[in-house]
């Protein structure tokens, strides 16, 4: 049974606090990222407002996890800032119930933004802090997260075919909750002696591989922004139902599920190169498809199905990346490095940019962009992604 496994070391691993975290964390997620651009556009908001409240939500990305990342590795109160960090986000996140004029909205979503967002980043440092010698079974431990997302995806999209979209914030606000009172069963391991920093964080930021793969997670957010802002706008226009497009939604977590399940294996297999190198060129045809063959039913759900590398695989990877970086003390700033370049600064600059291009050049020029940049991604990884932490994982 997963939640009796232990590491070497004795330690059994809480497999179902974690898991229940990565449930309603994701179930908070699924309810919002496919539904949130159709709330603010029921609300009134052009393409270019729609992309800037969003970027706002990714902004906190960049500094938020940096700041908790920091106080974590140097208080080693981690759980405990999480804890704080849920129970504000969801305190904050009630602002919505407020005013929904631009100006208010930007405040509420910055604000709760900035806690909510920081807490991911850090309870993965605990999830494999108890995970220990057996990070490659970390997929395990995170699919509870795309099952959650599934779940809350598929349910909001038949709830609103029948319901007002304008009753999406009380479902995010109860997942929300949610995840803050997760976080009370969760236990922190305590911290072992032998994890203390023998390299300064800037030596190895610095180091070139480390640059490369901050910029190509950078790219690869910049490419999926259309995705997260407008693909559910996109796919009403070509007349797809809302409960439609939460099943595509969900369909894509679903591949992704699949291959967490798989990912330990694929890691013992095949170099952390390789992954990224397949996944980058894999995620590239997507966009693709999505900008030239939407009105084809079976092409997007081949893209859909694509989710499985574009997120699954590349998420795996980067976490095992930053493990293997930063593992000796500074991993808390690590991962929140990964998070704010990625989802914070990737994904805030992505929203803007495809705001624009989508009122400027429609679906086709935003999407090929996403196709362009990702292959970029792909050729900064392939030149530069050669150093032993990106050989086939060891544990």
């Amino acid at each position: 049974m997963p939640g009796c496994d232990a590491s070497s070391t004795g330690h059994k691993v809480p497999y179902w606090p974690l898991s229940r975290f990565y449930f309603f964390y994701f179930a908070a997620l699924g309810a919002m990222l496919p539904y949130w651009s159709l709330f603010l556009k029921d609300l009134g908001f052009d393409a270019k407002q729609i992309g800037w409240l969003i970027a706002v939500m990714s902004c906190t990305r960049i500094v938020a996890p940096n700041i908790w990342g920091w106080l974590a590795d140097k208080t080693n109160q981690r759980l405990y800032i999480i804890r704080v960090g849920a129970s504000l986000g969801f305190l904050f996140f009630l602002g919505i119930f407020i005013s929904h004029s631009f100006i208010w909205l930007a405040i509420v979503i910055f604000c709760y933004s900035f806690f909510w967002n920081a807490i991911l980043a850090q309870f993965e440092v605990i999830t494999l802090t108890h995970l220990a010698d057996k990070r490659s079974t970390y997929s395990h431990v995170r699919l509870w997260g795309s099952i959650g997302f599934i779940g809350a995806v598929a349910l909001m999209g038949v709830i609103f075919d029948y319901l007002n979209i304008r009753y999406l914030p009380h479902a995010i606000a109860f997942f929300m909750l949610m995840i803050w009172l997760s976080t009370v069963w969760v236990k922190e391991r305590p911290a072992q002696t032998d994890l203390e920093a023998t390299q300064g964080l800037w030596e190895i930021v610095k180091q070139p591989a480390v640059v490369a793969f901050f910029l190509v997670s950078f790219l690869l957010q910049i490419s999926h922004a259309p995705y997260y802002v407008f693909f559910s706008i996109h796919l009403e226009e070509y007349s797809y139902s809302r409960a439609l497009i939460g099943q595509l939604w969900a369909l894509g977590v679903l591949a992704e599920v699949v291959i967490f399940i798989y990912m330990h294996r694929i890691m013992r297999s095949y170099s952390l190169r390789t992954i990224f190198l397949i996944s980058f060129f894999i995620t590239a045809m997507r966009w693709l498809i999505i900008a030239y063959c939407t009105q084809y039913l079976g092409l997007v759900i081949l893209a859909q199905c694509a989710h499985a590398f574009s997120f699954g695989a590349l998420h795996a990877a980067a976490i095992e990346v930053v493990h293997r970086y930063f593992g000796g003390g500074h991993e808390g700033q690590g991962q929140a490095l990964y998070s704010s370049s990625s989802f914070g600064a990737g994904a805030a600059v992505g929203a803007v940019l495809s705001g624009y291009l989508w009122a400027n050049m429609g679906a086709r020029g935003t999407f090929a962009m996403s196709t362009a940049v990702c292959l970029l991604a792909l050729v900064i990884a392939f030149i530069s992604f050669r150093t032993q932490e990106f050989q086939k994982s060891d544990s």
